[in-house]
């Protein structure tokens, strides 16, 4: 019996062909015998025959075809039933493909060019076509994939024997069409330009190079690597070397995989690889390449790995420890250095079996040699500390998503950890996989894709695989699919999610718990304080688990001790908190959010002392708010978490916790006026007015109309300003609120400021102090009358104005209100300007930005930096104020006043 699937998929009885009925069932066959002998799971089968969206009925209907397949083969191959799934029992060497793999892992070890030769073309008789031929579907193309780049592998290595054995000439001819079939594969290449080169056609092979190099460099960016160019030099220089065959080579090893088609970028991490070639190493060099599942650490070590292998000449051992792969257990130490050993030429019945030995032997065999050790996918330092050598001329590389902090510390490894590609490599990789005419005419679409995969390669691959299955498809659609399905797209494609899954297997439950967890807390990143109350931990506990995450790749550390995910990693995390019970996630959500309410309002009390403290509900258990000492650190605390802060108060809404999303729009209430934070002031009073109709307190509902119609005044949404400040007027008569008429009264006088109606703007701040002053609110009345002061100024009263802002001043300094002090001194430096005293204007002015600037009140020091510059113009101080307004100008762009920005800059455009 003779079982073919590198072709069509046949079986031979007796040199007959037998009928395998309809391309599933032929793929069901297919997908057991690839893996002929071991046990494959019913699910994988699914998977291997219909995809991940298997029809209804494809359990039903996959055992009918496994049943008519036993019928079939019967007294040829047996179809069994075992625990966890099906096996095809055959004769491995009955199956072409594994004849090819034996015969490919034969010649790698064999002692000659003749005898590797012999049995390579005896591995390639396998092949009759293109693998699995009549079956279709994703796991059946990306399988034809797979062998396709074994047999390329295995060509060329037929190649390099022959070459190795004298030939060229005759190679001419294969070599030209495996290089149009592989326009951008260095080995096709070097082979073809020395086989070239022995036929005679030096001009021909230097053209070759030539041609290679500018499709490099227009389609990927990137020059060839050090292999080819040395070939290039090799042929330029007529070296000898390159006529006539090499030696012996039977005691170097070429186990390198073929190096990845699609690979862009990376210029700077392959510089730090470079960095292990330099001279004078005491010690063997070990790169650790770290980074999350799919972002690319394989194709790194592979690509850097082939464009020096010429700098190795002794060899090349290759691994993948599968500490990573879900269906596999990790390779064990012993037996990774057992396949060492015996592609070194150690006899298997001469590997010692204490793995100490075994490892000693190792090193013997590879001692003074230079030679090349790639560890892939490695989990953890011990599974790679037996396969390190102990001589300075190997070069070790290792990949894994752990950062192999045992390798670091005790064997001085060099850790490079890989990000994500950036927008330039991004583009590159898609201009690599569908065309740089494609990507040309559809740049926006392309932008999309890059954003929408967050430069993520495992994501941009296959949304490039989406795109090129489907050339019809305009690129705008597969971004247009991409933003609406997100990673559920992406998993139906190649199952990204699964690939970050991998990383998971090594945390402990508490670990995994917390990742979950971060995939639902509100903002772009966190810091441990907020952890600690997230999982109602213990500092050192929830300090310990960041670091496993961060450990793990599946979390990055910022500078501030900030921590964040990347938004597929997120992405995939959140889906993993729907396993954990929704009593236990909702308690983390409220711890979380009390702790960053609580925080805020301490650091608001801290700002400004002065400003009425509104009574809310105290703490979850466990919710540990930050003490913040001063208000140096409040604001610096309310700047770094301003993101989460507002994410927070959406997360409050979405949960219904109204009084939540109330206070976090209060106690960001003064951050935002002094921060020009215009847009986002309006944004958390408008969902604290949905949030206050369902308060208890009537005051509530009065005191967020008149906020909200601050906000609106601020941003010039008048008509929105003045219903909203109606509304709140009418309340707080309704409610008999006196305390909240006179703040309206006070935000009225701001509406009608801003619309330039001064007259107006003054009667509302006087019926505002008046009500202060009735309700022995000293503060308050202070604010109003320095108000009342500033729009007499601006009516040219300024004797009144002058006398309301020196009882205003005296009021704040008596009751030590540093806040309210620094606004009427810049009404007095505006009485001063009006009056033509602009020196002592400038006094004034100078004075009130140091207090707004002790207090972090960006917005005014923005205005009044404004108002001093017409005052040094005044005084022909030129260079005063073109300092002054130029500072104006940044704050006024910084805080998006563009109105404002415009006219600073035409002040300074102005000036001589």
């Amino acid at each position: 019996m003779e079982l073919r699937l590198l072709g069509g998929i046949v079986v031979l009885v007796g040199g007959h062909a037998l009928d395998l009925g309809p391309a599933r069932q032929r793929c069901v066959l297919a997908a057991l015998a690839v893996d002929a002998g071991h046990v494959v799971s019913v699910d994988r089968l699914m998977r291997r025959v219909w995809g991940d969206d298997p029809p209804l009925r494809a359990r039903a209907t996959l055992l009918n075809y496994l049943s008519r397949l036993r019928l079939l083969l019967a007294g040829a191959v047996a179809v069994t039933r075992r625990p966890g799934g099906y096996a095809l029992e055959v004769d491995r060497a009955a199956v072409d493909l594994h004849r090819f793999d034996e015969l490919c892992a034969e010649a790698r070890s064999a002692d000659d060019h003749g005898r590797r030769a012999g049995l390579l073309e005896q591995a390639l008789e396998q092949w009759r076509g293109e693998a699995l031929t009549g079956i279709d579907g994703d796991w059946a193309t990306a399988e034809r994939d797979r062998l396709g780049q074994q047999r390329l592998s295995a060509e060329c290595d037929l190649t390099d024997a022959l070459l190795g054995l004298g030939h060229g000439e005759d190679l001419v001819t294969p070599l030209s069409a495996r290089a149009a079939q592989w326009p951008l594969d260095e080995r096709v290449a070097g082979q073809f330009m020395m086989a070239l080169h022995r036929a005679g056609r030096t001009a021909d092979a230097l053209a070759h190079y030539r041609q290679l190099r500018e499709r490099l460099v227009e389609q990927l960016g990137t020059e060839p690597g050090t292999a080819l160019q040395n070939v290039h030099q090799r042929v330029l220089e007529a070296d000898p070397g390159l006529t006539r065959p090499s030696g012996d080579t039977a005691a170097a090893p070429r186990q390198l995989p073929a190096p990845p088609r699609w690979f862009t970028g990376r210029q700077a991490e392959l510089a730090r690889l470079d960095e292990a070639l330099a001279p004078g190493a005491a010690t063997v060099v070990i790169s650790a390449i770290g980074g999350a599942g799919g972002i690319g650490k394989t194709w790194l070590a592979l690509h850097w790995a082939h464009r020096h292998a010429d700098r190795f000449p002794d060899g090349h051992l290759f691994t993948d420890l599968r500490g990573f792969t879900p269906t596999e257990q990790p390779v064990t130490p012993d037996a990774a250095v057992f396949g060492f050993l015996t592609a070194l030429g150690v006899a298997p019945v001469q590997v010692p079996a204490d793995l100490d030995a075994a490892s000693a032997l190792y090193r013997s065999r590879v001692a003074g040699r230079r030679m090349l050790i790639v560890l892939d996918n490695a989990a953890t330092a011990e599974q790679v500390v037996p396969l390190l050598p102990g001589s300075p001329t190997c070069t070790v590389l290792v990949t894994g998503r752990n950062r192999l902090a045992g390798l670091i510390d005790r064997h001085g490894a060099r850790h490079l950890h890989l990000d994500v590609l950036t927008r330039q490599e991004a583009r590159a990789l898609l201009a690599a996989r569908l065309g740089a005419g494609r990507v040309a005419a559809e740049p926006d679409a392309v932008d999309e894709l890059i954003d929408l995969c967050g430069g993520y390669p495992l994501a941009l691959s296959i949304a490039a695989r989406n795109a090129t299955t489907r050339p019809g498809i305009p690129l705008a659609e597969v971004a247009t699919e991409l933003r609406e399905f997100g990673l559920e797209l992406l998993d139906q494609e190649s199952g990204l999610s699964t690939v970050l899954s991998w990383s998971l297997r090594y945390l402990t439950t508490t670990q995994r718990t917390l990742f979950a967890l971060l995939g639902i807390a509100p903002g772009p990143d966190t810091t441990l304080p907020a952890v600690v109350s997230l999982t109602g931990t213990s500092p050192a506990d929830a300090h310990h688990a960041l670091s496993a995450l961060e450990e793990a790749s599946l979390l990055e550390r910022h500078p501030g001790r900030r921590y964040a995910m990347h938004d597929l990693v997120r992405d995939y995390a959140t889906t993993t908190a729907s396993d954990l019970p929704a009593a236990e996630r909702a308690a983390a959500l409220i711890r979380v959010i009390d702790f960053h309410l609580h925080t805020a309002r301490t650091a608001d009390r801290l700002m400004d002392s002065h400003r009425p403290e509104m009574p809310a509900t105290p703490p979850a258990p466990g919710v540990r708010p930050l003490p913040l000492l001063d208000a140096a650190a409040a604001s610096t605390w309310l700047e770094a978490e301003h993101a989460t802060l507002l994410a927070t108060q959406r997360t409050a809404a979405a949960l219904g916790r109204h009084e939540t999303v109330w206070h976090l729009a209060w106690t960001l209430d003064t951050f935002h006026l002094w921060r020009g934070h215009r847009h986002e002031a309006l944004a958390v009073w408008r969902a604290a007015l949905d949030a206050a109709a369902h308060l208890p307190d009537p005051a509530a509902l009065s005191r967020t109309h008149r906020l909200l119609g601050r906000a609106c005044s601020r941003l010039d949404l008048r008509d929105e300003a003045s219903w909203h400040l109606e509304q709140a007027l009418e309340l707080a008569i309704r409610h008999n609120d006196q305390t909240e008429q006179a703040h309206t009264h006070r935000s009225l006088a701001f509406a009608w400021d801003l619309r330039g109606d001064d007259r107006r703007a003054l009667n509302h701040a006087r019926h505002a102090q008046e009500l202060y002053h009735a309700l022995n609110q000293p503060a308050w009345e202070a604010d109003a009358l320095s108000a009342a002061g500033w729009y007499a100024a601006r009516l040219d009263e300024f004797d009144t104005a002058r006398e309301h802002c020196q009882a205003a001043l005296a009021l704040h300094r008596l009751h030590h209100n540093p806040a309210g002090e620094s606004a009427t001194l810049d009404s007095l430096g505006l009485i001063a300007q009006q009056t033509g005293d602009h020196r002592q204007a400038v006094v004034h002015y100078r004075e009130a930005v140091a207090l707004y600037r002790l207090h972090g009140n960006a917005y005014y020091v923005a205005e009044t930096l404004d108002r001093v510059g017409r005052s040094h113009l005044a005084l022909a101080q030129h260079d005063e104020a073109r300092a002054v307004w130029q500072e104006a100008l940044e704050l006024y762009r910084d805080q998006g006043r563009d109105e404002d920005a415009t006219r600073a800059r035409l002040q300074l455009d102005d000036l001589p």
